[in-house]
């Protein structure tokens, strides 16, 4: 059989020199992400590396599972080149496939469970992928129709598989077992992993545009995190680390996620959400050392134990409670250890690269009252004023990063790329932050306009376009509203065209475009105007002065 000319999907790379640099360092070895797995399969098979639900998946079978699905891929057609996209929850085969992914050489972006009908026709349409992997189990594919509505808005989506499949399509489940032919020549081309500085996979941004962008990880650059967070954090066979939140999310996969644990031969536990009396008891049952949350779920998991502080017997063997992924008040910080009793380690990271941490030996102020600093000494940190010079020290300034794990440029998207990358390479996260002397960040705003809703970002541009687009709305403006429990949530002012506009016709309105539910607004105003800055611009400033005054 006749092997397919193959061809690498086109990113924005390193420069050579900057290249060259990370691999004399040691930062980027030349190994594929699934070495972990070839690791831990070599030294300890029969190893548990995952735990979902009633299910104990060895690494021997997380290997043998992916490498089936790889070799059926294979067999397809799909290769070196060819982008898949990809729907799951946390379960266990979503590793599974990530791993299988990664030895076929397709490169994959996994949207959260959570995403309906509008992200995943986006990140279609920007990828063009030629194969689809989903559960059977959400609402999209219950039955063929948005499937069909894919292929139709994305050509080369030849390839569908899904979990738990209710129509005809193919099995996913039968075929990780190696339970189901597939009709295709089993003489076929033998699965190739792209080579380590090419593109492995896409994670998603959290940015504040309309638009989804999507991130090209290397296999170089996104291991060398994996093994810098794995060693910060001191994971070891030894680690039975929680995962509640989505396992799609780069702080649950790679900071140090379930990779980090993976790379170290520990055990990924697994749960459908952070609900505290569920995550407690898989606590108490599995031994879990270690879990990331969010704030919000932080703030949920405290008052559960303060309500009924019998619960604390189940935190026993918990360790450390990493938080991310939104800013973290101090006083919340402080009450981890307090009620929760284990350490708290604080992340501030992002899918574009920059992963800081507060370290397990950090004095008491900088673990309760920072994100703390840079995980890698080639990490390079700029705070800049609005003209771009550096600020001094306990200043806000915005930040602007580079370094051998942090990315060069969105998929596609050479405008945006222009805005966000200056000259040198360096990328202006958005985020307002004040650098201490001793390197470490505290976090204070975006600049950006985006809503951090329980760490669940919303771009405030996305959802007022689509809100613009009702015959009845005549502008739009979403602001955020301070809320104790999920640090943001969001209200769409609104000047109607007429007077008989109501909210529940705009909420069922996105509600059919098929936003994400955390999307949603949780508030409508209806305004005879919105307030204007002096150039004429909405002023999203006096709004939420507004609505908070209000709160």
């Amino acid at each position: 059989m006749t092997t397919p000319v193959r061809k690498a999907i086109p990113f924005t790379r390193w420069p050579d020199a900057a290249a060259q640099r990370y691999r004399q360092l040691g930062y980027w070895t030349g190994e594929p992400l699934t070495a972990m797995l070839a690791r831990q399969c070599a030294g300890n098979p029969n190893a548990v590396a995952i735990l979902c639900g009633e299910r104990a998946v060895t690494y021997r079978e997380l290997d043998a599972q992916s490498t089936s699905l790889a070799q059926a891929l294979a067999r397809r057609g799909l290769g070196q080149g060819d982008t898949a996209l990809v729907q799951l929850p946390n379960v266990a085969e979503f590793y599974v496939v990530f791993f299988g992914l990664l030895k076929a050489g397709i490169a994959p972006v996994n949207a959260l469970f959570s995403h309906q009908r509008l992200e995943l026709l986006a990140y279609a349409q920007q990828l063009q992928p030629r194969l689809l992997i989903a559960a059977g189990t959400h609402g999209l594919f219950g039955d063929g129709a948005f499937i069909s509505e894919l292929q139709a808005a994305t050509p080369p989506l030849a390839h569908v598989l899904l979990l738990a499949a209710q129509q005809d399509a193919q099995d996913l489940g039968q075929l990780l077992a190696g339970t189901e032919y597939d009709g295709m020549p089993q003489d076929g081309p033998a699965p190739q992993p792209t080579p380590a500085g090419e593109v492995a996979f896409f994670q998603l941004s959290g940015g504040s545009t309309g638009t989804p962008k999507l991130i090209p990880r290397t296999h170089d650059d996104y291991y060398y995190s994996v093994r810098r967070s794995a060693e910060i954090c001191r994971l070891s066979p030894a680690t039975r680390y929680l995962c509640a939140l989505p396992a799609g999310h780069n702080f649950l996969l790679s900071s140090p996620g379930a990779l980090g644990v993976f790379h170290a031969g520990g055990t990924v536990v697994l749960a459908p959400s952070p609900e505290p009396l569920n995550c407690l008891r898989l606590i108490a049952r599995h031994g879990v050392t270690m879990a990331a949350l969010v704030p919000s779920a932080v703030a949920l998991w405290l008052q559960a134990v303060d309500a009924s502080p019998a619960l604390r017997a189940q935190l026993a063997s918990l360790r450390l409670l990493q938080v991310g992924g939104a800013s973290f008040a101090e006083a919340l910080a402080r009450r981890v250890p307090q009620v929760l009793g284990c350490a708290l380690q604080q992340v501030f990271g992002m899918a574009e690269g920059l992963v800081n941490y507060t370290r397990l030996d950090d004095p008491p102020h900088l673990v309760f009252g920072t994100q703390g600093s840079p995980m890698c000494l080639h990490d390079e940190v700029r705070v800049r004023d609005a003209d771009g010079n550096e600020v001094r020290a306990g200043e806000t300034g915005m930040l602007a990063t580079r370094g051998p794990y942090t990315f060069r440029g969105y998929y596609q998207a050479p405008e945006h790329n222009a805005r966000v990358f200056d000259a040198d390479g360096f990328y202006a996260t958005g985020d307002l932050v004040q650098r201490g002397a001793d390197g470490y960040l505290k976090v204070v705003g975006r600049v950006k306009d985006q809503i951090n809703r329980g760490g669940e970002k919303i771009a405030a541009e996305e959802v007022e376009n689509l809100l613009l687009k009702h015959p009845g709305v005549l502008q739009a403006a979403l602001v955020s509203v301070p809320h104790a429990a999920l640090g943001e949530t969001s209200c769409a002012c609104i000047v109607p065209k007429h007077a008989g506009l109501r909210t529940v016709d705009l909420r069922k309105y996105l509600r059919q475009l098929g936003i994400a539910e955390y999307k949603l607004p949780d508030r409508f105003d209806m305004l005879d105007s919105l307030p204007l800055t002096a150039v004429g611009k909405t002023d999203k400033q006096a709004l939420r002065a507004q609505r908070e005054n209000q709160a």
